[in-house]
């Protein structure tokens, strides 16, 4: 062989050996053996603070979720009232949705729904928010909602097991460290040899449904799975379907919205005409309509999305590997979006050949795209509300199947809101699964829009010219209303879906976060 045909022959090996070391670090990063440890800490150490001394450079990037001040185009770590579009940060945010408190009115998200800080504030940002009852010595939600607010679980459900879950979420409000017991370090690793595990019930029952033992998943699966512990939807058990208030993830059918709206048809004791054994969160009272509320569903988003579909998972984007002062490599326990780091290094980990400023634009496209069809979605949605509450309360000629059309219209209502909320509650805008993300709410939108038409059908389209306006002249936006206020004879009539919902006793706050006053 020539020295010019073994140059060629040495060049294009390296190319292909090259290449195989690239794409096997991609997929089969799960694989890679992660350091083993031994550490001094007991098995049961839940305080994040014993984690320090153990693990300083992870933990001062852990420290670096205390960041309050910093917004993306879409998102941040500022905690605006996520329904307020018209003033400025911090109370409120130019890509706000305006009919938040609208579409929840009835429901405790309606008091209050704020931007999430840092994992760090997952304590006492809860603590603070209107959605628990300050106003009475019990909080009117149960127990189960502490369960993605840090470890201290491990410790409530071993000592009360499965009673624990109906309890007064109140109960524990002042039973807990809010810096060292929120969501940290033994979330998601045993304590004495730092590997990977799950302290979330519901995923652990979900798991064994599937008859899958955690630790002997793949690597790669693992890492998924700790994020999935609480960036999911999820639902609260009725107890006629096992322990009360226990929570579940919707996943029988699958990871999708029409899997989980599917599913939840039958897992409930509702006795609603029309919604017979349909699981209900709250039955909105403009519409009188049996209502789901979706949580925050990255993963079940994530799964089937193009990153997920690769392989990559949570950790690779939002805990990229970072190089300490010393040139030591570990991975960032900053738990924060990949587009706050001007250089993007988490996305050009694969995405090299590309520019910071042409990934950013991207995924900015991604999201503009997303977050104009939430809009709409939402618009049509308070549009149905509205269609339904016309129909019933309609006096003119009805059709002949007057009540079957308005309970078809409210189905519609339930699915469609269903929908829109999959894609309003889950954190990437879009980016997650720009596909599954449109397609959702292009669903959510046609389902509302047949609610409509089905209301009017229902009233021989009487009610038709109302609803000719557009939404915002219609309904305006609620921007104010919360437990304080609904004490407020006065503010409860600055709206006209207001009086579908009773005006509260007059009270003086009980808490004021840990404090009882």
């Amino acid at each position: 062989m020539s020295k010019h045909v073994m140059s060629i022959y040495t060049v294009v090996l390296g190319s292909l050996l090259g290449a195989s070391i690239l794409f096997s670090g991609c997929s089969d990063v799960g694989e890679l053996n992660p350091p083993v440890y031994k550490t001094k800490l007991p098995a049961d150490e839940i305080r994040n603070s014993a984690f320090k001394n153990e693990f300083p450079l992870q933990y001062g990037y852990y420290e670096r979720n205390n960041e309050t001040q910093v917004m993306t185009e879409y998102n941040g770590s500022v905690n605006y009232n996520k329904h307020n579009n018209a003033d400025p940060l911090p109370e409120g945010y130019k890509h706000a949705q305006p009919y938040l408190k609208n579409l929840w009115l009835g429901y405790p998200f309606s008091y209050e729904y704020r931007s999430a800080r840092g994992h760090t504030y997952a304590v006492e940002d809860f603590l603070k928010i209107d959605r628990i009852n300050r106003y009475d010595e019990k909080g009117g939600l149960p127990g189960t909602c502490w369960n993605c607010k840090g470890p201290k679980m491990l410790e409530w459900v071993k000592g009360k097991g499965d009673d624990f879950w109906a309890v007064d979420v109140n109960a524990m409000r002042d039973k807990l460290d809010v810096k060292d017991h929120t969501i940290g370090c033994a979330n998601c690793h045993e304590p004495e040899t730092m590997e990977l595990r799950l302290y979330s019930v519901p995923l652990q029952d979900y798991l064994k449904s599937q008859g899958k033992d955690f630790k002997q998943l793949a690597r790669n699966e693992k890492r998924a799975l700790v994020c999935g512990q609480c960036h999911v939807e999820y639902y609260f058990l009725d107890k006629s379907f096992g322990p009360a208030k226990k929570p579940k993830f919707p996943w029988d059918n699958g990871f999708d919205p029409e899997d989980m709206f599917t599913y939840y048809q039958d897992q409930g004791e509702c006795r609603v005409k029309g919604f017979e054994g349909n699981f209900v969160d709250w039955t909105h009272p403009v519409s009188k309509t049996p209502m789901l509320k979706a949580q925050h569903p990255e993963y079940e988003t994530w799964i089937n999305g193009t990153h997920g579909a690769a392989g990559v998972v949570c950790a690779d984007c939002h805990m990229a590997y970072v190089r300490t002062d010393d040139k030591k490599k570990i991975s960032s326990h900053w738990w924060t979006s990949p587009l706050k780091d001007p250089e993007l290094r988490a996305c050009r980990q694969c995405h090299s050949d590309k520019t910071p400023e042409f990934l950013k634009t991207r995924v900015l496209f991604t999201q503009k795209k997303t977050f104009d069809q939430l809009l709409i979605a939402q618009e049509i949605s308070v549009k149905a509300h509205e269609a339904v509450r016309l129909a019933l309360e309609y006096t003119g000629e009805k059709a002949l199947d007057y009540e079957n059309l308005v309970i078809a219209a409210q189905q519609m209502i339930r699915k469609g809101q269903f929908f829109w909320d999959m894609i309003s509650a889950e954190n990437s805008v879009g980016f997650h699964n720009p596909a599954k993300a449109l397609d959702t709410l292009a669903s959510s939108q046609q389902f509302s829009q047949k609610a409509v038409d089905l209301a009017c059908e229902a009233t021989k389209f009487g009610i038709s010219k109302d609803l000719a306006k557009d939404i915002k002249q219609i309904v305006p936006p609620i921007l104010k209303h919360s437990r304080k206020l609904q004490q407020d004879p006065e503010h409860m009539k600055t709206h006209e879906w207001f009086k579908y919902i009773p005006v509260l006793p007059a009270a003086n706050q009980v808490w004021d976060g840990q404090k009882k006053l």
